[in-house]
């Protein structure tokens, strides 16, 4: 099945360089390449892409807003571009509900993968992305009312413990080994978390995981 994709960027080297890069493989059509984020929106009501990949700043409608838009108004999945040592508010795309995060030196094969792992449901959130994230969205918790932990009871154990090791960011491997268990099982665990905690995908889990306090602001993210 080919993954639709939609490119919006304001830089057009960027823009069509990610764009040629994409078409290039056999799997990933890009369906439109667009330089604000409000063409950006008109582009996934118009085409139903799978995915689509929104710079973080962009002029008419910012990158957050527009997947706030998209994620509100479709099934299209989006995936955020951006420079942390601009972005200082990038963790708001968390609750906008992007499904990942790429800097926008992000090499070839790295572009690749991340647009097929969130077509296909996943999210991305690579250790070093998943680092800085964690930083700018505990900051902004510490501003904000915490939901309540009572949340968590309808959880087993098991499954509270895996919410704890995706908030730190870590992949299934990395879960599997720390609860000594099947990376099949840990995808049962992941998907039970999700469906009870009424969650989109993991990125929002790291977020539920600081909000109801399982992982206390400011506590190391792990790898």
């Amino acid at each position: 099945m080919t993954i639709r994709v939609v490119v919006a960027d304001d830089q057009e080297l960027v823009r069509s360089g990610f764009a040629m890069i994409l078409d290039a493989q056999e799997d990933i059509e890009v369906v439109a390449e667009v330089g604000d984020g409000a063409a950006a929106v008109a582009a996934v009501e118009r085409l139903a892409p799978d995915v689509a990949l929104l710079d973080v700043r962009m002029p008419a409608l910012d990158g957050i807003e527009a997947c706030r838009s998209i994620s509100a108004r479709s099934a299209c999945r989006t995936v955020m571009l951006t420079t942390f040592d601009s972005d200082e508010y990038v963790y708001e795309a968390l609750h906008a509900g992007a499904s990942g995060f790429l800097l926008k030196d992000v090499r070839r094969d790295d572009l690749v993968h991340a647009v097929r792992v969130v077509a296909a449901g996943e999210s991305l959130l690579a250790p070093s992305v998943a680092r800085r994230l964690i930083e700018e969205y505990t900051a902004a918790t510490l501003r904000a009312p915490a939901l309540p932990a009572e949340r968590l009871e309808v959880l087993t154990a098991r499954e509270r413990e895996t919410l704890l090791h995706l908030g730190r960011g870590m992949s299934n491997a990395e879960i599997a080994a720390a609860l000594v268990v099947s990376e099949h099982t840990v995808k049962s665990h992941v998907g039970n978390v999700l469906a009870k905690l009424g969650l989109r995908d993991r990125i929002q889990a790291v977020i539920c995981a600081y909000e109801t306090g399982l992982i206390a602001a400011g506590a190391p993210s792990g790898e």
